[in-house]
């Protein structure tokens, strides 16, 4: 009795803090994203970026940008597009336990707040209301989503590898786990 009552209420609050991000997306949504590659760091518009993932055309300043810091826009393009089906109740379990604070704190090595303080609450928050718009997350759709003025996406190739696949990689890995979860 308990234990569904721990559940219900859970669910209950998981609800209700969907609805309150619902309400208040458009006051706390991020509205600039700072890329950066190593030193170069360029602010454009989450608009910018989001017509960019949509559509493939880039604007003159992303076009610059991706230039000066010698990335591939079709890369950059799949990394941001690319989605994750996932169900937002058990998304939400998994972030609040252990295997989920790795995988938060892995993607905001990446996608992170300006100041480096609350990465993974804010994390949480555009995971979860990006999850339950339709049951599915991508990059774009957590940056679009990041409950801060302004998001940090670090564009840096490492290890032959661009910083934007380790932070899908790790969406994936979410993905499986949650699998697991299911048993499906």
């Amino acid at each position: 009795m308990c234990f569904n009552f721990l559940r219900l209420h859970r669910v209950l609050i998981l609800v209700g803090s969907i609805c309150l991000l619902f309400l208040s997306t458009p006051a706390f949504a991020a509205e600039r994203v700072v890329l950066k590659y190593g030193f170069f760091r360029e602010s454009i518009s989450v608009e910018e970026l989001s017509t960019f993932s949509q559509t493939g055309e880039l604007s003159r300043s992303l076009r610059v940008n991706l230039a000066l810091a010698r990335q591939d826009p079709k890369a950059i393009r799949q990394y941001l597009t690319k989605p994750v089906k996932v169900n937002p109740v058990f998304l939400d379990r998994v972030l609040n336990s252990q295997i989920g604070n790795i995988i938060l704190d892995r993607i905001s090595q990446v996608i992170s707040t300006p100041s480096r303080r609350a990465d993974r609450q804010a994390l949480r928050a555009a995971l979860v209301l990006s999850a339950s718009q339709d049951r599915q997350v991508s990059l774009i759709e957590i940056i679009k989503n990041y409950p801060t003025n302004e998001v940090e996406v670090d564009g840096v190739v490492y290890r032959r590898r661009h910083r934007l696949q380790g932070a899908y990689r790790q969406l994936r890995r979410l993905q499986t786990n949650l699998q697991d979860l299911l048993g499906v």
